[in-house]
């Protein structure tokens, strides 16, 4: 099993790191061709008009459709989840639209604004603390009905999944926490079943 890593922009290097902390193979991913050779793929962080400006320079968007539409997980995290919801805000955005969840765009605040927090997750045995990192992260101001709220943080959802598709708001790779990789490997694990 191997993990694909969308290596266009952004903090792609500390996913790998923190999948081979949990033992799993990963794979930088920088062009379409590369998705047919991994079992799931994390989309990291960045900027999110950045890397829409490079999937389409890249032809990515009916590599990345195709790929989902095989059942393949694909895990976005912070610029990643703006990519993959259905609707975004502020400004509004083009984006995939493989979750059915509007995302607002950097409302957790600016760059300095930037914060470490605990949340409570709930992946399948019970609620336990999970440590996060929230750098101009976007909020889940909707969630549609087929989503699950997976991680909660005052109140609000901040990881969520539906189908082969997992999204957080912060960024686990930049915390010791394993919680949320082992999880989405988990996910690829059963896919590639």
């Amino acid at each position: 099993m191997t993990i694909g890593i969308l290596a266009l922009q952004g903090d792609f290097d500390l996913h790998a790191k923190a999948l081979a902390r949990i033992g799993e193979a990963s794979a930088e991913v920088r062009l379409p061709r590369e998705l047919e050779r991994v079992d799931g793929l994390v989309m990291p962080g960045g900027e999110s008009t950045t890397l829409l400006k490079l999937l389409d320079t890249w032809e990515f968007v009916p590599a990345l459709e195709k790929f989902h539409a095989a059942g393949r997980p694909i895990f976005g995290t912070c610029a990643g989840l703006i990519l993959l919801a259905r609707e975004v805000e502020s400004p509004k955005q083009a984006s995939l639209g493989l979750i059915d969840l509007t995302a607002e765009r950097n409302a957790y605040g600016r760059q300095k604004e930037s914060f470490e927090t605990e949340g409570v997750a709930d992946l399948g045995q019970g609620p336990q603390s999970l440590k996060m990192v929230f750098i101009r992260a976007p909020r889940i101001r909707r969630l549609g009905a087929a989503v699950t709220p997976l991680v909660m943080h005052r109140g609000e959802c901040v990881m969520a999944r539906q189908g082969s598709v997992l999204v957080a708001a912060f960024h686990p790779e930049l915390t010791d926490d394993e919680t949320v990789h082992r999880y989405f490997a988990s996910m690829v694990r059963q896919s590639a079943g």
